[in-house]
C-alpha cells in the first residue's frame, strides 16, 4: 500500500489486538507508543518504526517491517513486524520471574472453612485499627 496505513489499522492486522476497537482504547490511553511517543489512532505507519505494544504481562516492542490493512492468519501477520532482541530479553526475563514468584507463593489446598474466614476477617479488622 503506498497510501499508508492508520496505526490501530495495523495492530489490528498484525493481531495485537482482537477489534480494532480495541486497538484505538489502547492508543488513546497512551498505552502504544509510536517511536516513544504517544500518537493518535490516525497515524500512518511507516517501515521500520517501533512500536510498544501491551500484550497482558508484557511489553512488545517490535519494529515495522511490512505494512496490510487486512486481518489473515497469525502465520502472516507475524510477517508485518520483527520484535527487538531487547524486547525478547526482557520478555523471558519477565516471565522467568513471574513463574519463581508463583513456585515461592503457598497457594492453600482448600478454601478456608466458616471458622477460618472469621478469624481471618477478626484479623484484618485489626490490623487496620
Amino acid at each position: 500500500m503506498s497510501d499508508g496505513v492508520r496505526l490501530d489499522k495495523w495492530l489490528w492486522a498484525a493481531r495485537f489486538f482482537k477489534t480494532r476497537a480495541l486497538a484505538k482504547k489502547a492508543i488513546e490511553g497512551g498505552k502504544v507508543q509510536y517511536d516513544g511517543a504517544r500518537v493518535k489512532t490516525s497515524k500512518n505507519v511507516e517501515l521500520g518504526a517501533l512500536i510498544r505494544v501491551p500484550q497482558g504481562w508484557d511489553i512488545y516492542e517490535v519494529e515495522v517491517i511490512s505494512l496490510s490493512d487486512q486481518r489473515r492468519g497469525a502465520p502472516e501477520a507475524r510477517k508485518l513486524y520483527a520484535e527487538t532482541e531487547d524486547s525478547i530479553q526482557r520478555r523471558s526475563k519477565e516471565a522467568e520471574a513471574r513463574r519463581l514468584t508463583n513456585e515461592v507463593m503457598q497457594h492453600p489446598l482448600k478454601r478456608p472453612d466458616k471458622k477460618q474466614r472469621r478469624d481471618i476477617q477478626r484479623f484484618q479488622r485489626q490490623q487496620g485499627e
